[in-house]
Protein backbone atom coordinates (compact mmCIF):
# COMPACT_ATOMS: atom_id res chain seq x y z
CA UNK A 1 0.00 0.00 0.00
CA UNK A 2 2.76 2.31 0.64
CA UNK A 3 4.52 1.44 -2.46
CA UNK A 4 1.32 2.45 -4.18
CA UNK A 5 1.02 5.68 -2.48
CA UNK A 6 4.46 6.28 -3.50
CA UNK A 7 4.04 5.82 -7.03
CA UNK A 8 0.89 8.00 -7.44
CA UNK A 9 2.61 11.03 -5.78
CA UNK A 10 4.65 11.57 -8.76
CA UNK A 11 1.75 10.59 -11.03
CA UNK A 12 -0.64 13.82 -9.43
CA UNK A 13 2.13 16.11 -8.91
CA UNK A 14 2.98 15.28 -13.22
CA UNK A 15 -0.92 15.91 -13.89
CA UNK A 16 -0.55 19.41 -11.66
CA UNK A 17 2.18 20.56 -14.20
CA UNK A 18 0.25 19.78 -16.91
CA UNK A 19 -2.86 21.22 -15.89
CA UNK A 20 -3.65 25.03 -17.73
CA UNK A 21 -2.42 27.94 -15.31
CA UNK A 22 -5.47 30.12 -14.59
CA UNK A 23 -5.50 32.91 -16.75
CA UNK A 24 -5.09 36.48 -14.47
CA UNK A 25 -6.57 39.28 -15.77
CA UNK A 26 -4.63 42.78 -15.07
CA UNK A 27 -6.27 46.01 -14.53
CA UNK A 28 -6.39 48.22 -18.13
CA UNK A 29 -4.56 50.60 -19.62
CA UNK A 30 -6.39 53.73 -20.33
CA UNK A 31 -3.18 55.52 -22.08
CA UNK A 32 -3.56 54.28 -25.66
CA UNK A 33 -7.17 55.39 -25.38
CA UNK A 34 -6.78 58.81 -23.84
CA UNK A 35 -4.28 59.33 -26.65
CA UNK A 36 -7.06 58.11 -29.46
CA UNK A 37 -10.13 59.71 -28.07
CA UNK A 38 -8.64 62.50 -26.15
CA UNK A 39 -8.44 64.98 -28.73
CA UNK A 40 -11.89 64.79 -29.49
CA UNK A 41 -13.10 66.07 -26.46
CA UNK A 42 -13.64 69.76 -25.73
CA UNK A 43 -14.23 72.00 -23.13
CA UNK A 44 -17.69 74.53 -23.50
CA UNK A 45 -17.96 77.75 -21.78
CA UNK A 46 -21.68 79.20 -21.39
CA UNK A 47 -21.38 82.80 -21.17
CA UNK A 48 -24.77 85.03 -20.22
CA UNK A 49 -25.20 88.65 -20.42
CA UNK A 50 -25.98 90.93 -17.68
CA UNK A 51 -26.02 94.36 -16.06
CA UNK A 52 -23.05 95.71 -15.17
CA UNK A 53 -22.97 94.96 -10.84
CA UNK A 54 -25.15 91.80 -11.21
CA UNK A 55 -23.97 88.33 -9.84
CA UNK A 56 -24.98 86.18 -13.08
CA UNK A 57 -22.92 82.87 -13.42
CA UNK A 58 -21.05 83.53 -10.25
CA UNK A 59 -20.37 80.12 -8.80
CA UNK A 60 -21.83 78.90 -5.32
CA UNK A 61 -19.34 79.76 -2.33
CA UNK A 62 -18.67 75.85 -1.54
CA UNK A 63 -17.70 75.78 -4.65
CA UNK A 64 -15.19 79.26 -4.32
CA UNK A 65 -13.82 77.49 -0.95
CA UNK A 66 -12.94 74.07 -2.74
CA UNK A 67 -10.95 75.48 -5.01
CA UNK A 68 -9.60 77.90 -2.27
CA UNK A 69 -8.97 74.96 -0.41
CA UNK A 70 -7.41 72.16 -2.49
CA UNK A 71 -5.62 74.19 -5.23
CA UNK A 72 -5.06 77.47 -3.29
CA UNK A 73 -6.73 79.66 -6.90
CA UNK A 74 -9.85 80.98 -7.50
CA UNK A 75 -12.27 78.24 -9.56
CA UNK A 76 -11.06 78.48 -12.89
CA UNK A 77 -12.65 80.07 -16.15
CA UNK A 78 -14.45 82.43 -13.18
CA UNK A 79 -13.90 86.19 -11.83
CA UNK A 80 -11.85 86.87 -8.76
CA UNK A 81 -13.69 87.85 -5.97
CA UNK A 82 -13.65 91.55 -5.15
CA UNK A 83 -15.78 94.31 -3.79
CA UNK A 84 -18.89 95.31 -5.28
CA UNK A 85 -19.46 98.47 -7.10
CA UNK A 86 -22.31 100.45 -7.40
CA UNK A 87 -22.48 102.57 -10.19
CA UNK A 88 -25.22 105.38 -11.01
CA UNK A 89 -26.85 106.13 -14.08
CA UNK A 90 -27.67 103.62 -16.86
CA UNK A 91 -25.48 100.04 -16.74
CA UNK A 92 -24.36 98.75 -19.79
CA UNK A 93 -24.73 94.24 -20.17
CA UNK A 94 -21.52 92.85 -19.60
CA UNK A 95 -20.69 89.02 -20.93
CA UNK A 96 -20.24 86.87 -17.58
CA UNK A 97 -19.34 83.26 -17.53
CA UNK A 98 -22.55 81.16 -16.85
CA UNK A 99 -21.69 77.47 -16.58
CA UNK A 100 -19.16 75.31 -17.70
CA UNK A 101 -19.09 71.64 -19.79
CA UNK A 102 -17.93 69.15 -21.95
CA UNK A 103 -18.67 68.17 -25.73
CA UNK A 104 -17.14 66.22 -28.14
CA UNK A 105 -16.68 66.40 -31.89
CA UNK A 106 -19.02 64.21 -33.85
CA UNK A 107 -17.35 64.80 -37.69
CA UNK A 108 -14.27 66.83 -38.64
CA UNK A 109 -16.49 69.96 -39.93
CA UNK A 110 -17.59 71.13 -36.56
CA UNK A 111 -20.31 69.54 -35.38
CA UNK A 112 -19.85 68.53 -31.58
CA UNK A 113 -22.44 67.00 -29.01
CA UNK A 114 -23.05 67.58 -25.44
CA UNK A 115 -26.04 68.03 -23.07
CA UNK A 116 -28.99 70.56 -23.45
CA UNK A 117 -28.55 71.68 -19.59
CA UNK A 118 -24.79 72.72 -20.95
CA UNK A 119 -26.02 74.81 -22.88
CA UNK A 120 -29.86 75.91 -22.20
CA UNK A 121 -29.98 79.60 -21.85
CA UNK A 122 -26.59 80.43 -22.60
CA UNK A 123 -26.17 83.78 -24.71
CA UNK A 124 -22.86 82.64 -25.89
CA UNK A 125 -21.26 79.29 -26.58
CA UNK A 126 -17.26 78.93 -26.25
CA UNK A 127 -15.31 75.78 -27.04
CA UNK A 128 -11.58 74.88 -26.61
CA UNK A 129 -9.91 71.78 -28.16
CA UNK A 130 -7.43 70.42 -26.66
CA UNK A 131 -4.61 72.63 -28.73
CA UNK A 132 -5.99 75.65 -27.04
CA UNK A 133 -7.98 76.97 -30.04
CA UNK A 134 -11.03 78.56 -28.64
CA UNK A 135 -13.62 79.11 -31.40
CA UNK A 136 -17.40 80.89 -30.71
CA UNK A 137 -20.69 77.84 -31.44
CA UNK A 138 -23.25 78.36 -32.86
CA UNK A 139 -26.43 76.27 -31.76
CA UNK A 140 -27.85 74.01 -33.63
CA UNK A 141 -29.86 72.59 -32.04
CA UNK A 142 -31.05 71.32 -28.07
CA UNK A 143 -33.58 69.23 -26.62
CA UNK A 144 -34.88 69.11 -22.95
CA UNK A 145 -36.68 65.73 -22.83
CA UNK A 146 -33.35 63.61 -23.57
CA UNK A 147 -30.63 66.35 -22.75
CA UNK A 148 -29.19 66.43 -26.32
CA UNK A 149 -27.75 69.34 -27.79
CA UNK A 150 -25.48 70.14 -31.35
CA UNK A 151 -23.44 72.70 -31.37
CA UNK A 152 -21.29 73.58 -34.80
CA UNK A 153 -17.61 75.46 -34.99
CA UNK A 154 -16.41 76.93 -37.82
CA UNK A 155 -13.18 74.70 -38.32
CA UNK A 156 -12.36 71.40 -40.87
CA UNK A 157 -10.32 68.62 -40.32
CA UNK A 158 -10.56 68.01 -36.66
CA UNK A 159 -10.66 64.31 -34.42
CA UNK A 160 -13.95 63.07 -34.53
CA UNK A 161 -15.05 60.13 -32.02
CA UNK A 162 -15.75 56.53 -33.37
CA UNK A 163 -19.12 55.67 -32.19
CA UNK A 164 -20.36 52.03 -30.31
CA UNK A 165 -22.67 49.52 -30.33
CA UNK A 166 -25.12 49.86 -27.26
CA UNK A 167 -26.30 46.66 -27.17
CA UNK A 168 -22.65 45.39 -26.92
CA UNK A 169 -22.19 46.73 -23.98
CA UNK A 170 -22.42 44.61 -21.13
CA UNK A 171 -22.71 45.15 -17.45
CA UNK A 172 -18.83 44.95 -15.54
CA UNK A 173 -17.49 46.23 -18.63
CA UNK A 174 -14.72 48.91 -17.93
CA UNK A 175 -15.29 52.20 -19.23
CA UNK A 176 -13.85 55.48 -19.27
CA UNK A 177 -14.92 59.53 -19.06
CA UNK A 178 -13.29 62.29 -20.53
CA UNK A 179 -14.55 65.44 -19.51
CA UNK A 180 -14.21 69.21 -17.60
CA UNK A 181 -15.06 68.32 -13.85
CA UNK A 182 -15.27 71.69 -11.78
CA UNK A 183 -13.61 73.63 -15.23
CA UNK A 184 -10.35 71.16 -14.78
CA UNK A 185 -9.88 70.27 -18.76
CA UNK A 186 -9.15 67.12 -20.31
CA UNK A 187 -9.75 65.05 -16.55
CA UNK A 188 -9.80 61.17 -17.24
CA UNK A 189 -12.23 58.85 -14.52
CA UNK A 190 -12.50 55.13 -15.51
CA UNK A 191 -15.21 52.88 -13.73
CA UNK A 192 -17.04 49.93 -14.97
CA UNK A 193 -20.79 50.05 -15.96
CA UNK A 194 -23.25 49.10 -13.06
CA UNK A 195 -26.31 48.49 -15.37
CA UNK A 196 -28.26 48.81 -18.11
CA UNK A 197 -31.66 49.68 -19.11
CA UNK A 198 -31.89 52.49 -15.88
CA UNK A 199 -35.11 53.85 -15.42
CA UNK A 200 -34.31 57.84 -14.63
CA UNK A 201 -36.80 59.27 -17.76
CA UNK A 202 -39.38 59.12 -19.76
CA UNK A 203 -37.66 58.84 -23.13
CA UNK A 204 -34.12 57.54 -22.38
CA UNK A 205 -32.89 54.05 -20.97
CA UNK A 206 -30.00 55.45 -18.83
CA UNK A 207 -26.26 53.57 -18.74
CA UNK A 208 -25.37 53.51 -15.10
CA UNK A 209 -21.74 53.50 -14.51
CA UNK A 210 -19.44 54.36 -10.93
CA UNK A 211 -16.94 56.00 -13.28
CA UNK A 212 -16.40 59.53 -11.13
CA UNK A 213 -18.17 61.97 -12.88
CA UNK A 214 -18.88 65.55 -11.28
CA UNK A 215 -20.43 69.15 -12.42
CA UNK A 216 -18.72 70.09 -15.60
CA UNK A 217 -18.44 66.55 -16.98
CA UNK A 218 -21.74 67.11 -18.14
CA UNK A 219 -21.88 66.50 -22.14
CA UNK A 220 -19.03 64.55 -22.06
CA UNK A 221 -18.55 61.14 -23.97
CA UNK A 222 -18.30 57.69 -21.91
CA UNK A 223 -15.88 55.48 -23.89
CA UNK A 224 -15.37 51.69 -23.79
CA UNK A 225 -12.14 49.64 -24.06
CA UNK A 226 -12.32 49.60 -27.94
CA UNK A 227 -11.77 53.78 -27.92
CA UNK A 228 -15.61 54.08 -29.17
CA UNK A 229 -18.21 56.22 -27.23
CA UNK A 230 -21.10 54.28 -25.79
CA UNK A 231 -22.60 56.89 -23.99
CA UNK A 232 -22.95 60.93 -22.75
CA UNK A 233 -21.71 61.32 -19.06
CA UNK A 234 -25.52 63.88 -18.38
CA UNK A 235 -26.37 62.85 -14.21
CA UNK A 236 -24.97 61.96 -11.16
CA UNK A 237 -26.98 60.88 -8.26
CA UNK A 238 -25.80 62.78 -5.02
CA UNK A 239 -26.66 64.45 -1.74
CA UNK A 240 -23.85 66.93 -1.62
CA UNK A 241 -22.98 68.19 -5.63
CA UNK A 242 -20.14 65.94 -6.06
CA UNK A 243 -19.59 62.03 -6.84
CA UNK A 244 -21.61 59.61 -4.69
CA UNK A 245 -20.34 56.29 -6.88
CA UNK A 246 -23.20 56.35 -9.14
CA UNK A 247 -23.40 58.33 -12.99
CA UNK A 248 -25.90 57.76 -15.40
CA UNK A 249 -25.20 58.39 -19.32
CA UNK A 250 -27.23 58.49 -22.64
CA UNK A 251 -26.74 55.69 -24.76
CA UNK A 252 -24.98 56.73 -27.94
CA UNK A 253 -27.26 55.15 -30.20
CA UNK A 254 -30.40 56.87 -28.51
CA UNK A 255 -28.58 60.22 -28.51
CA UNK A 256 -27.61 60.01 -32.38
CA UNK A 257 -31.12 59.20 -33.38
CA UNK A 258 -31.97 63.24 -31.53
CA UNK A 259 -29.00 64.55 -33.19
CA UNK A 260 -29.88 63.49 -36.62
CA UNK A 261 -32.82 65.47 -35.98
CA UNK A 262 -31.70 68.47 -34.75
CA UNK A 263 -28.91 68.71 -37.34
CA UNK A 264 -31.84 68.37 -40.31
CA UNK A 265 -34.61 70.55 -38.57
CA UNK A 266 -32.83 71.99 -35.49
CA UNK A 267 -36.07 70.60 -33.59
CA UNK A 268 -36.81 66.78 -32.57
CA UNK A 269 -40.69 65.73 -33.43
CA UNK A 270 -42.13 62.63 -31.62
CA UNK A 271 -45.05 60.72 -31.84
CA UNK A 272 -47.66 60.43 -29.12
CA UNK A 273 -51.23 58.29 -28.75
CA UNK A 274 -52.71 60.34 -25.89
CA UNK A 275 -52.97 57.80 -22.87
CA UNK A 276 -51.11 58.06 -19.74
CA UNK A 277 -49.87 54.77 -18.17
CA UNK A 278 -48.91 52.83 -15.18
CA UNK A 279 -47.11 49.82 -14.38
CA UNK A 280 -48.30 46.48 -14.54
CA UNK A 281 -47.58 44.72 -10.65
CA UNK A 282 -46.85 41.33 -9.64
CA UNK A 283 -50.51 41.11 -7.83
CA UNK A 284 -52.33 42.58 -10.61
CA UNK A 285 -50.71 40.59 -13.30
CA UNK A 286 -51.87 37.43 -11.48
CA UNK A 287 -55.33 38.63 -10.50
CA UNK A 288 -56.23 39.10 -14.04
CA UNK A 289 -54.67 36.27 -15.80
CA UNK A 290 -51.93 37.84 -17.67
CA UNK A 291 -49.44 35.99 -15.66
CA UNK A 292 -46.37 38.03 -15.67
CA UNK A 293 -46.14 42.01 -14.79
CA UNK A 294 -45.68 43.16 -18.11
CA UNK A 295 -46.99 45.88 -20.17
CA UNK A 296 -48.41 49.30 -19.68
CA UNK A 297 -51.97 49.86 -17.71
CA UNK A 298 -53.82 52.60 -19.55
CA UNK A 299 -54.69 54.77 -16.25
CA UNK A 300 -56.77 57.35 -19.21
CA UNK A 301 -57.17 58.13 -22.05
CA UNK A 302 -57.18 62.02 -23.43
CA UNK A 303 -60.45 63.03 -25.38
CA UNK A 304 -59.94 62.90 -29.35
CA UNK A 305 -56.51 61.01 -28.99
CA UNK A 306 -55.63 58.58 -31.53
CA UNK A 307 -55.52 55.86 -28.47
CA UNK A 308 -59.66 57.25 -28.28
CA UNK A 309 -60.14 56.98 -31.84
CA UNK A 310 -58.54 53.60 -31.64
CA UNK A 311 -60.52 52.11 -29.16
CA UNK A 312 -58.13 51.79 -26.66
CA UNK A 313 -60.05 51.54 -23.16
CA UNK A 314 -59.19 52.59 -19.66
CA UNK A 315 -57.82 49.72 -18.29
CA UNK A 316 -56.18 48.11 -21.47
CA UNK A 317 -52.33 46.74 -20.94
CA UNK A 318 -50.48 47.61 -23.77
CA UNK A 319 -48.08 44.55 -24.32
CA UNK A 320 -46.86 45.33 -27.75
CA UNK A 321 -46.44 47.62 -30.06
CA UNK A 322 -45.88 47.37 -33.60
CA UNK A 323 -44.69 43.69 -32.58
CA UNK A 324 -41.91 44.93 -30.23
CA UNK A 325 -42.69 43.58 -26.39
CA UNK A 326 -43.86 46.17 -23.81
CA UNK A 327 -42.28 44.80 -20.78
CA UNK A 328 -41.89 47.92 -18.48
CA UNK A 329 -44.00 50.78 -18.69
CA UNK A 330 -41.41 52.79 -19.68
CA UNK A 331 -40.58 50.87 -22.95
CA UNK A 332 -43.89 52.46 -23.98
CA UNK A 333 -43.07 56.16 -24.42
CA UNK A 334 -39.65 55.60 -25.97
CA UNK A 335 -41.49 53.46 -28.88
CA UNK A 336 -43.86 55.49 -29.75
CA UNK A 337 -41.92 58.94 -29.20
CA UNK A 338 -39.32 57.28 -31.68
CA UNK A 339 -42.21 56.44 -34.17
CA UNK A 340 -43.18 59.18 -37.10
CA UNK A 341 -46.00 61.04 -36.82
CA UNK A 342 -48.85 60.44 -39.10
CA UNK A 343 -47.88 56.81 -39.61
CA UNK A 344 -50.02 53.51 -38.78
CA UNK A 345 -48.92 51.38 -36.01
CA UNK A 346 -49.92 48.35 -34.08
CA UNK A 347 -51.36 47.89 -29.95
CA UNK A 348 -51.51 44.56 -28.99
CA UNK A 349 -53.28 45.14 -25.66
CA UNK A 350 -54.75 42.48 -22.40
CA UNK A 351 -58.57 43.07 -22.33
CA UNK A 352 -60.76 41.03 -19.82
CA UNK A 353 -58.36 37.88 -20.03
CA UNK A 354 -57.81 38.06 -24.44
CA UNK A 355 -55.54 39.58 -26.47
CA UNK A 356 -56.77 42.02 -29.04
CA UNK A 357 -54.79 43.90 -32.04
CA UNK A 358 -55.53 47.99 -32.37
CA UNK A 359 -54.73 50.12 -35.41
CA UNK A 360 -53.82 53.44 -34.59
CA UNK A 361 -52.46 56.22 -36.05
CA UNK A 362 -49.46 58.09 -34.57
CA UNK A 363 -50.07 62.23 -33.39
CA UNK A 364 -47.17 64.54 -32.75
CA UNK A 365 -46.32 65.36 -29.39
CA UNK A 366 -46.41 68.85 -29.05
CA UNK A 367 -43.33 70.17 -26.78
CA UNK A 368 -44.00 69.96 -22.86
CA UNK A 369 -47.86 68.84 -23.34
CA UNK A 370 -49.53 67.31 -20.77
CA UNK A 371 -53.04 66.01 -20.27
CA UNK A 372 -55.61 68.40 -18.89
CA UNK A 373 -57.30 66.58 -15.58
CA UNK A 374 -60.59 66.46 -14.75
CA UNK A 375 -62.20 66.81 -11.46
CA UNK A 376 -63.58 64.44 -9.57
CA UNK A 377 -67.09 63.63 -10.29
CA UNK A 378 -70.19 64.35 -7.70
CA UNK A 379 -73.43 62.31 -7.45
CA UNK A 380 -75.90 65.56 -6.02
CA UNK A 381 -79.02 64.22 -8.22
CA UNK A 382 -78.17 60.52 -8.21
CA UNK A 383 -80.86 58.50 -7.69
CA UNK A 384 -79.36 55.76 -5.43
CA UNK A 385 -80.54 52.65 -6.29
CA UNK A 386 -78.81 50.80 -3.25
CA UNK A 387 -76.67 47.83 -3.17
CA UNK A 388 -74.13 46.38 -1.23
CA UNK A 389 -71.39 43.60 -1.21
CA UNK A 390 -70.94 43.31 2.49
CA UNK A 391 -68.30 40.83 1.89
CA UNK A 392 -65.97 43.47 0.58
CA UNK A 393 -67.00 46.54 2.45
CA UNK A 394 -68.38 48.87 -0.25
CA UNK A 395 -71.44 50.19 -1.47
CA UNK A 396 -72.51 51.38 -4.83
CA UNK A 397 -74.75 53.05 -6.73
CA UNK A 398 -76.16 53.13 -10.32
CA UNK A 399 -74.27 56.04 -12.58
CA UNK A 400 -76.24 59.04 -13.96
CA UNK A 401 -76.75 60.33 -17.54
CA UNK A 402 -74.87 63.07 -16.34
CA UNK A 403 -72.15 61.62 -14.47
CA UNK A 404 -71.48 59.14 -17.48
CA UNK A 405 -70.73 62.10 -19.91
CA UNK A 406 -68.81 64.18 -17.01
CA UNK A 407 -66.44 60.91 -16.40
CA UNK A 408 -66.81 59.87 -20.19
CA UNK A 409 -67.65 56.64 -19.18
CA UNK A 410 -69.98 54.11 -21.09
CA UNK A 411 -70.39 51.88 -17.57
CA UNK A 412 -69.73 51.27 -14.09
CA UNK A 413 -70.88 52.00 -10.76
CA UNK A 414 -70.34 54.92 -8.28
CA UNK A 415 -68.79 54.13 -4.56
CA UNK A 416 -70.89 55.60 -2.16
CA UNK A 417 -69.31 53.90 1.06
CA UNK A 418 -66.91 51.68 2.22
CA UNK A 419 -65.47 49.79 5.01
CA UNK A 420 -62.73 46.77 6.11
CA UNK A 421 -61.74 45.35 3.03
CA UNK A 422 -62.35 47.67 0.67
CA UNK A 423 -61.20 50.84 2.72
CA UNK A 424 -58.14 49.18 3.29
CA UNK A 425 -57.49 48.33 -0.57
CA UNK A 426 -57.82 51.93 -0.70
CA UNK A 427 -61.30 52.35 -2.29
CA UNK A 428 -63.25 55.52 -1.53
CA UNK A 429 -66.51 57.44 -1.91
CA UNK A 430 -66.25 58.92 -5.67
CA UNK A 431 -64.88 56.20 -6.88
CA UNK A 432 -65.97 54.33 -10.17
CA UNK A 433 -66.01 50.87 -10.71
CA UNK A 434 -65.58 49.78 -14.14
CA UNK A 435 -65.32 45.89 -14.04
CA UNK A 436 -64.66 43.18 -10.94
CA UNK A 437 -62.87 40.00 -11.88
CA UNK A 438 -62.09 40.96 -15.67
CA UNK A 439 -66.03 41.40 -15.96
CA UNK A 440 -66.91 44.75 -17.30
CA UNK A 441 -70.09 46.30 -14.53
CA UNK A 442 -72.76 48.03 -15.91
CA UNK A 443 -75.14 48.76 -12.96
CA UNK A 444 -75.17 47.69 -9.14
CA UNK A 445 -77.04 44.53 -10.61
CA UNK A 446 -73.93 43.40 -12.55
CA UNK A 447 -71.85 44.40 -9.83
CA UNK A 448 -73.31 42.51 -7.15
CA UNK A 449 -73.24 39.28 -9.82
CA UNK A 450 -69.73 39.98 -10.12
CA UNK A 451 -68.90 39.98 -6.81
CA UNK A 452 -70.98 36.97 -6.05
CA UNK A 453 -68.64 35.14 -8.54
CA UNK A 454 -65.44 36.02 -7.14
CA UNK A 455 -63.55 33.65 -5.79
CA UNK A 456 -63.47 34.68 -1.88
CA UNK A 457 -60.10 32.27 -1.10
CA UNK A 458 -58.13 35.18 -3.25
CA UNK A 459 -58.19 39.18 -4.01
CA UNK A 460 -60.67 40.30 -5.97
CA UNK A 461 -59.51 42.82 -8.51
CA UNK A 462 -61.77 45.80 -9.54
CA UNK A 463 -61.06 48.38 -12.43
CA UNK A 464 -61.25 51.73 -10.88
CA UNK A 465 -61.51 55.09 -11.83
CA UNK A 466 -60.93 57.93 -9.47
CA UNK A 467 -60.64 61.28 -11.36
CA UNK A 468 -59.72 61.19 -15.06
CA UNK A 469 -57.33 58.05 -13.66
CA UNK A 470 -57.64 54.40 -14.44
CA UNK A 471 -56.13 51.65 -12.21
CA UNK A 472 -56.82 48.35 -10.41
CA UNK A 473 -57.18 47.80 -7.13
CA UNK A 474 -57.19 44.17 -5.27
CA UNK A 475 -59.82 43.80 -2.41
CA UNK A 476 -58.99 40.83 -0.04
CA UNK A 477 -62.12 40.05 0.88
CA UNK A 478 -62.70 39.19 5.06
CA UNK A 479 -62.85 36.31 6.78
Amino acid sequence: MAAAGALALPQAAAQLASAPAPSVRGLPDFTDLVEQVGPAVVNIRTMERVRAGGSGGQMDEEMQEFFRRFFGVPAPNMPRPGPRQNRPGPQAEQEVPRGVGSGFILTSDGFIMTNHHVVDGADEVLVTLTDKREFKAKLIGSDKRTDVAVVKIEAAGLPSVRLGDVSRLKVGEWVMAIGSPFGLENTVTAGIVSAKQRDTGDYLPFIQTDVAVNPGNSGGPLINMRGEVVGINSQIYSRSGGFMGISFAIPIDEAMRVSDQLRASGRVTRGRIGVQIDQVTREVAESIGLGKPQGALVRSIESGSPAEKAGVEAGDIILRFDGKAIDRASDLPRLVGGTRPGSRSTLTVFRRGQNRDLSITIAELEPEQTAARQPAARSSEAAKAQGSAQALGVTVTDLTEAQRKELKVKRGVRVEATAEAAARAGLREGDVILSVGNVEIGNVREFEAAVAKADRSKPVNMLVQRGDLVQFVLVRPSR
